[in-house]
């Protein structure tokens, strides 16, 4: 979200000159700079014992791709507390362990990602109103189901392949 008008006064924002962080909104009766914000997500590779990802179906996100878990941080919330949640919440599984991922941008919905790699045991999904489906898949047929290369779906499933196969090298980061 970018700022117009000050979120604490009502005062139109200017253009000033802040430090490092060159031309920015400020407010001149708050004495105030006032920084975009933007939302922040989880986003979980849910993996079980036999390399099979649980891979969602959410025809409100896609008819044509499966996703992978993700959900909104609510204030307060750390991410692994978020991720723990939304998995149990869309899905119904308790993880055994949760590994951070990475970070990412999601230019389309202007939103900070922050992915996980979840560890479960194999269970049938007890799912949400929000998810219409779901399925335990093996790695190497999920690549092609989420969403295309580019998405932050297809990166964390790439990343866990390669992962696998030993590849990782400090260039994928």
């Amino acid at each position: 979200m970018r700022f117009t008008y000050c979120p604490h006064c009502g005062t139109k924002l200017i253009q000033k000159e802040i430090g490092d962080e060159g031309l920015m909104p400020y407010c001149e009766n708050c004495d105030a700079p006032m920084f975009d914000m933007f939302s922040t997500c989880i986003i979980a590779l849910v993996v079980n014992e036999y390399d099979e990802a649980l891979l969602l179906r959410q025809k409100y996100i896609s008819d044509h791709y499966y996703n992978l878990v993700s959900g909104y941080m609510k204030p307060g919330e750390r991410a692994e507390e978020t991720a723990v949640r939304e998995i149990a919440e869309e899905t119904g599984i308790v993880i055994e362990s949760l590994e951070f991922a990475g970070t990412y941008w999601f230019e389309k919905k202007g939103l900070l990602m922050i992915g996980f790699f979840a560890r479960a045991k194999k269970q049938e999904p007890k799912l949400s109103g929000e998810v219409d489906a779901a399925a335990w898949v093996s790695l190497a047929d999920a690549i092609g189901m989420v969403h295309p290369e580019g998405s932050v779906s297809h990166t964390l499933v790439d990343l866990y392949l390669t992962r696998q196969r030993g590849q990782l090298n400090s260039e994928m980061f």
